[in-house]
């Protein structure tokens, strides 16, 4: 799946907002080891090496098109490396991760194994969005079920891989986490109107379907879902409300 990162960019104040919220449950400590899962191009992966002085900040990504606009980023302490989620290994202070597990399946094995590789005294801290239920979102996969798009497809709908709050809290409890918090937080946006919902799920939801789809049935699936769009929406702006989830925790062995 081919990341655009000028269209992800271009709603950036809104993506970046949630980054807030996720780096003010971080503990600041100095000289620590920490990955950034799903860094993207790299201006958040930096913002939180400058949290945490004289520490080791890896950026990981699967997306090549993502990591060739962090590349200029690097510098002492902070690098950045093409590596999927699943594939990480070594043993962290922290992981950290800002709206990017979403896209990585079964969490129910995953959170448990990042927590494996925190160092004793280690802390977890992700927030994933959780805002699947919502209207737009179940009206992409309304829009995936119809034809000609269904059998391009091979009957294939996204899945949310995303628990609840209460499953994210289990699972901290579960594998010996101490100091969890877990919320869910709504982030109220107002988009100019229903292109602009579409442009918005464009720079993310949307891509696991053009990739499975050949031109020009791509374009076709846009205009099916913008047609439904301008029905929910006919007039802008959009109030367009984001629910995402916030977890965190330390792992046992963490010093008094």
């Amino acid at each position: 799946m081919a990341w655009n990162p000028e269209l992800y960019g271009k709603f950036q104040k809104e993506r970046f907002a949630p980054f807030e919220d996720l780096s003010g449950l971080v503990e600041i400590r100095e000289g620590i080891d920490v990955v950034d899962l799903g860094c993207g191009t790299g201006e958040l992966t930096r913002r939180l090496s400058d949290m945490l002085p004289r520490s080791r900040v890896l950026g990981i990504d699967s997306s090549p098109e993502m990591l060739g606009k962090a590349a200029p980023r690097v510098r002492p302490g902070l690098d950045f490396e093409l590596l999927p989620v699943q594939d990480l290994g070594g043993e962290w202070d922290l992981v950290f991760s800002n709206a990017a597990l979403q896209w990585v399946p079964d969490h129910p094995r995953l959170v448990p194994r990042l927590i494996s590789l925190l160092k004793p005294g280690g802390q977890i801290a992700v927030q994933v969005p959780s805002n699947h239920v919502h209207i737009t979102q179940l009206l992409a996969g309304e829009t995936a079920g119809e034809e000609p798009f269904r059998s391009a497809l091979g009957g294939w709908v996204r899945q949310p891989s995303v628990l609840t709050i209460t499953e994210y809290a289990e699972l901290l409890y579960e594998n010996g986490c101490t100091g969890i918090t877990v919320f869910e937080k709504v982030f109220p946006h107002a988009l100019d109107d229903a292109r602009a919902v579409l442009e918005w799920l464009s720079g993310t939801v949307l891509l696991s379907y053009f990739s499975r789809l050949q031109p020009p049935l791509d374009e076709a699936f846009r205009d099916a879902l913008m047609e439904k769009l301008e029905k929910l929406y006919p007039e802008g702006p959009v109030f367009y409300p984001f629910r995402r989830i916030f977890f965190s925790g330390f792992r046992a062995g963490r010093p008094d």
